[in-house]
C-alpha cells in the first residue's frame, strides 16, 4: 500500500499557490503557531467542517423524485440518485469535497489537541481539549455515517471502516473495522463530556456548546444501539420540560413569506448548533432550474411527507401539521423553507461568489426524537409517547379543517399503523407511495405490532423534521429500508435493505493512493 497522510492530504488539495510539500513546510498563518490559550481557542474555529454530507444523502434518498429527461441535471447529482459513484470533483458537495472538509477538520482539532498538550491550560484548556475532541469525533462520524455501512454489531468487525487520525501530522494509512471506527468516536466523545464548559464562548450555536455536545452524544449512541446512554444524553439536553426548548413553529404562521420562515427557523432557539458549508444545496430545493430532473416534488410531498396521510390529518387543508401550510414551489419542487442559500459576494461587479448554506445540525425537536425513539425500542412506550406528544403539540394546530390536532396513544397509533397499506419497494403507481414501509433492523430486532408501529411514526416524524439535512438517508439504512428510484421511461431502480450502495464510494485519488474501496 502507498503511504497516504489522510491529516494533511485535504490541506495540500486546496493550496494551488504552492507545491504540497512546500505547504507542509510552512504554517498556513500566524494562529497555527498554537502557544497560547487564545490562538487555540481562534484555530478551533477550523475543526468544524466546511462542507457537509446533506446534499448527497438527500439525493440517495427517498425524499427526491425524478420528474423526467426534459429537466436539467448536475452530473453529480444524477449519480447520487442513481447510487453511482460519483466522480465529478467541480462541486463543493461531491464526495471528494465531503471527505477532504472532513479531515481537514480533523486534522485541526489535532493540531489544537497537541498545543494544548504543550501548555499549561487549566480549566478552560481543558474546555478547549472538549471541543476538540468533539470536533475530531463529529468529523469522523458524519464521515462514518456516508461512506460506510450503518452501524451493525453482527457485521462491525467485517464492514470497512475509515482512517481514524489521532495525532498532528502522523498518516493512517489503514481504514480498519466499522467496529474500531465507532470504538474510536466513542471514546472522542465519552473523553470530552466530562470536560465540557460553555464559559469561554462567544457565540455558542457555532461551537460544541454544552447542549450540541450531548445532542451529539444522544444521536451517536441511537445509532450506536445504546438506548441507555441515548435517553440519558437527550435528557441532558432536553430538561423537564422539553416543550420549552424545541421549535415554536406556530409563531411562523404570523410571518410574511418564505424569507420570513428561513430567517426565523434559523434564530429558533431549538437549534443548539449550527454549521456553515459551502454548497448548492439550498439552490437545488429552491428549484434552480439545473437541478429540477431529480427534486423533493408534489407527489413526494403529498404521499410521503408533509402532506402524507397521518394521525394529525393530511393534504394541505385538513391537515393540523404547521409546515403543511408553509410549502412554496411548484408540481417540479416543493419546499419548506428551512434552509435557503446563503450567497457570499466575492466580486461586486461581476456578482460572483461563494454559495452556502447553515445547517442547525443539532436541534432539541430532533433530540426529542432520538429520545422517542429509544424509549420505544426499549419497549418504554408510555415515554416514548409523551415525547412523541410533545412534538406534535408544538408543530401541530389544535384544528385545521376536518383534522384536529391528536394525543397519541398505544391504542390510537396501532390503529392508525395497522390500516395504512404497505408501501412495495418498487412504486409502479403513484397511489403505491405511503410512509409504510417495511423495516428490516441493521443488526437489531423490532417486535411486530405496536413496537413496529411507533417506529413508523417516529420514522416519519424524524423524516419532516430532518428534510433538507440529509439524515432520513441514514435512517433508511438503520432501519434497513428498501425503497425505490423512479426513471423516465425506463423501470425503476431499487435499493434493498443493507444495500452496499449505502455507503458511498471513496473519492477516485483516495482509491488510487490504496486505500481499499467499498465494496459493492
Amino acid at each position: 500500500m502507498k503511504k497516504y497522510n489522510y491529516i494533511f492530504l485535504t490541506l495540500c488539495g486546496i493550496a494551488a499557490l504552492s507545491s504540497c510539500d512546500k505547504f507542509l513546510d510552512e504554517l498556513p498563518d500566524d494562529r497555527a503557531e498554537l502557544n497560547s490559550i487564545e490562538k487555540v481557542k481562534s484555530f478551533l474555529v477550523s475543526a468544524y467542517p466546511t462542507k457537509l454530507p446533506d446534499y448527497i444523502l438527500e439525493f440517495s434518498s427517498d425524499n427526491v423524485m425524478s420528474n423526467g429527461k426534459s429537466y436539467n441535471t448536475y452530473t453529480d447529482q444524477e449519480k447520487l440518485y442513481l447510487w453511482e459513484d460519483v466522480e465529478d470533483v467541480n462541486y463543493n458537495d461531491t464526495p471528494k469535497q465531503v471527505w477532504n472538509g472532513h479531515y481537514t477538520a480533523i486534522a485541526t482539532a489535532n493540531q489544537a489537541l497537541e498545543a494544548l498538550d504543550e501548555l499549561e491550560a487549566g480549566a478552560e484548556g481543558n474546555a478547549l481539549r472538549a471541543e476538540a475532541l468533539l470536533c475530531r469525533a463529529y468529523g469522523m462520524f458524519n464521515l462514518a455515517n456516508t461512506f460506510c455501512m450503518a452501524w451493525n454489531p453482527d457485521k462491525a468487525n467485517e464492514y470497512p471502516g475509515l482512517p481514524y487520525p489521532k495525532q498532528a501530522g502522523i498518516s493512517v494509512d489503514e481504514r480498519g473495522t466499522l467496529a474500531e471506527l465507532y470504538a474510536n468516536i466513542n471514546a472522542d466523545i465519552e473523553a470530552a463530556l466530562p470536560m465540557l464548559n460553555d464559559s469561554y464562548l462567544a457565540i455558542p450555536k457555532y461551537h460544541f456548546n454544552n447542549k450540541a455536545a450531548y445532542a451529539f452524544a444522544a444521536r451517536f449512541n441511537l445509532y450506536y444501539l445504546n438506548d441507555d446512554k441515548a435517553i440519558e444524553y437527550a435528557s441532558k439536553v432536553l430538561g423537564e420540560n422539553p416543550e420549552n426548548l424545541i421549535r415554536n413553529v406556530s409563531a411562523y404562521t404570523l410571518l410574511a413569506g418564505s424569507s420570513d420562515i428561513n430567517n426565523s427557523y434559523m434564530r429558533d432557539d431549538a437549534n443548539l448548533m449550527m454549521v456553515t458549508s459551502y454548497s448548492l444545496l439550498g439552490r437545488a430545493f429552491q428549484g434552480s432550474s439545473s437541478f429540477l430532473r431529480y427534486a423533493h416534488n408534489q407527489e413526494i410531498t403529498t404521499y410521503e411527507t408533509f402532506w402524507a396521510t397521518m394521525p394529525w390529518g393530511s393534504g394541505s387543508s385538513n391537515n393540523t401539521l404547521y409546515e403543511a401550510r408553509m410549502l412554496y414551489g411548484n408540481t417540479n419542487v416543493v419546499m419548506y423553507p428551512k434552509m435557503f442559500e446563503q450567497f457570499e459576494v466575492t466580486d461586486k461587479v461581476a456578482q460572483t461568489g461563494f454559495a452556502h448554506v447553515v445547517d442547525p445540525v443539532f436541534t432539541a425537536d430532533e433530540t426529542l426524537l432520538v429520545r422517542a425513539e429509544a424509549y420505544t425500542r426499549k419497549k418504554e412506550y408510555a415515554k416514548a409517547l409523551a415525547d412523541m406528544n410533545s412534538w406534535v403539540k408544538v408543530h401541530c394546530r389544535p384544528s385545521l379543517g376536518t383534522a384536529t390536532r391528536p394525543v397519541l396513544t398505544e391504542e390510537s397509533v396501532n390503529s392508525f399503523v395497522n390500516g395504512l397499506n404497505e408501501v412495495p419497494e418498487v412504486i409502479t403507481a403513484t397511489r403505491q407511495r405511503g410512509i409504510k414501509k417495511t423495516l428490516h433492523p441493521q443488526g437489531f430486532k423490532v417486535d411486530e405490532g405496536t413496537m413496529t408501529n411507533m417506529l413508523h411514526i417516529i420514522l416519519q416524524m424524524r423524516r419532516l423534521e430532518t428534510y433538507w439535512q440529509g439524515l432520513r438517508f441514514i435512517d433508511i439504512k438503520r432501519y434497513g429500508i428498501a425503497f425505490s428510484h423512479n426513471l423516465d421511461g425506463q423501470d425503476p431502480i431499487v435499493f434493498k435493505a443493507g444495500d452496499l450502495r449505502g455507503a458511498i464510494q471513496l473519492p477516485a485519488d483516495v482509491l488510487a493512493a490504496g486505500l481499499e474501496a467499498n465494496p459493492r
